[in-house]
């Protein structure tokens, strides 16, 4: 009966997405619409178990348009299915996706200007648009030439500085978290930060911001064995140690393929 089941309905990007639990037992819920996220730590963290908690719920929304970069072309391109725009490792297509979006959300706020609002909302009939980059280094500091490179950057952290209230969220991870590759310029527009394993504690400053790791909130300590957890730093708030809720990868095809079916209802 239960292969037979059509999906009616899904999540809203407007619920909050579930990334796992905290040290105390309590459920992880973010509100991710009109915010961004940042995700680091070492290779083998856990970070890519965060990214595909995000983007399930990403994939779920049928009010979302799910516009994935990834470097690698495999740790998103389980998702590819059920993405409006995948990017895989060409910077010069990420580039004009980048500046596609770049577009849009002008036009939202020259829509927004006109109705005299400062955002849009739930009831407004366009998506939010989450862009999920996946590797941020490959495509800011390895793929393509160096003006390329830069230009990159600089599309990406207007996004993340302008995009928010015309429904654009920027997610964004990297295992290379260093002041070359998250600036803190670009550290500082996102408004949660999630500190995986690193290997020294200023890399866990980088990740969280200046002084954490000396405040006791140092992502260096987490053990080697304890893949999947964080310290998740929300806005205004301190940095609270959490474990990531685990996707398998036959976890993800269920899910892309519940994903399929509310996304092809909708387009019905």
């Amino acid at each position: 009966m239960r292969k037979n089941t059509i999906p009616v309905a899904g999540l809203s990007i407007y619920d909050p997405v579930h990334l796992g639990i905290y040290e105390d037992g309590y459920g992880v819920g973010i509100e991710l619409i009109w915010r961004n996220i940042l995700l680091a730590g070492e290779p083998g963290a856990g970070k890519s178990v965060g990214l595909n908690n995000i983007v399930a719920h990403g994939a779920l929304c049928p009010d979302l348009s799910l516009w994935l970069f990834d470097g690698k072309q495999v740790e998103l391109g389980l998702w590819r299915e059920v993405a409006d725009l995948f990017v895989g490792p060409d910077i010069e297509r990420a580039l004009t996706a980048l500046e596609r979006l770049q577009a849009e959300m002008d036009r939202r706020y020259v829509e927004l200007d006109r109705v005299r609002r400062r955002k849009i909302d739930r009831h407004d009939p366009i998506d939010v648009i989450m862009v999920v980059i996946d590797e941020l280094a490959l495509f800011s500091a390895t793929m393509g030439t160096k003006d390329q490179q830069e230009q990159f950057v600089r599309l990406l952290r207007d996004l993340v500085a302008r995009g928010r209230a015309a429904g654009i969220i920027v997610v964004a991870a990297t295992q290379r978290p260093s002041a070359d590759i998250i600036p803190t310029s670009l550290r500082d527009l996102f408004g949660y930060r999630m500190a995986y394993r690193c290997t020294t504690d200023s890399s866990s400053d980088i990740i969280l911001g200046r002084g954490w790791a000396a405040q006791g909130f140092d992502a260096s300590n987490i053990a080697p064995e304890e893949r999947g957890v964080a310290l998740l730093l929300a806005e205004g708030g301190i940095p609270r140690r959490m474990k990531t809720a685990y996707l398998t990868d036959a976890h993800i095809h269920s899910l892309v393929e519940y994903a399929r079916q509310i996304r092809t209802r909708k387009t019905a």
